[in-house]
């Protein structure tokens, strides 16, 4: 199978904050997903996309968006065949950003599997992953069992600034490849495979 024909997979970034962990954890995995060789593989980091409140007049599902920040979401999202969400967890659960884009759209998520890689402390971001999964399941995304929780990730970065890097445990390398499976037979199952055009 071709590049072009693969279907494409989404790695969405939660964290907006300065300094925040779920980037270079989001660019081990991209770097992992990519050498697994079944997916086009693309960050969509949520402090680029910059999204205010959602502040549409319609219910997502209608699709009739006015804002020009909601087309432009939109057009991102759609192109995507699965998604995995890297989440930090707040107060036990995940972060304002990532619910609010979640609320953004409708269509453009459903009926395409997903998987989570949380982080945090000694709880790996759990707590975020449960409070999650309900949301993913209310938008009829097809969440895979197979998750990533990372604890204590702070300690596997190295770096400064731009040039962080993420050095995963053999436990974690072994769960991203767990959850790319599940992703990549989901996928098949849901007849999404090639169906995007290059």
């Amino acid at each position: 199978m071709s590049d072009a024909r693969r279907p494409l997979l989404q790695i969405i970034v939660a964290s907006t904050r300065p300094g925040r962990v779920g980037e270079p954890i989001a660019q081990w995995f991209a770097g992992y997903a990519r050498a697994y060789e079944g997916f086009e593989v693309e960050i969509v980091d949520l402090a680029v996309v910059d999204l205010p409140m959602f502040a549409e007049p319609e219910h997502p599902r209608f699709g009739r968006y006015t804002l020009d920040s909601t087309k432009r979401f939109s057009a991102i999202i759609e192109r995507a065949d699965a998604f995995v969400f890297v989440t930090p967890e707040y107060n036990h659960s995940f972060n304002a950003a990532l619910k609010n884009a979640l609320d953004h759209l409708n269509r453009e998520w459903a009926g395409k599997p997903a998987t989570i890689v949380s982080y945090g402390g000694v709880a790996a971001g759990t707590r975020a992953a449960e409070a999650l999964w309900p949301v993913l399941v209310g938008l009829n995304m097809v969440p895979v069992s197979a998750a990533v929780p990372i604890p204590f990730a702070m300690k596997n970065v190295s770096g400064e600034g731009d040039e962080r890097v993420f050095t995963p445990a053999p436990e974690t390398e072994a769960g991203a490849k767990a959850a790319l499976d599940g992703l990549s037979a989901w996928v098949e199952k849901l007849g999404l495979q090639g169906t995007r055009t290059a």
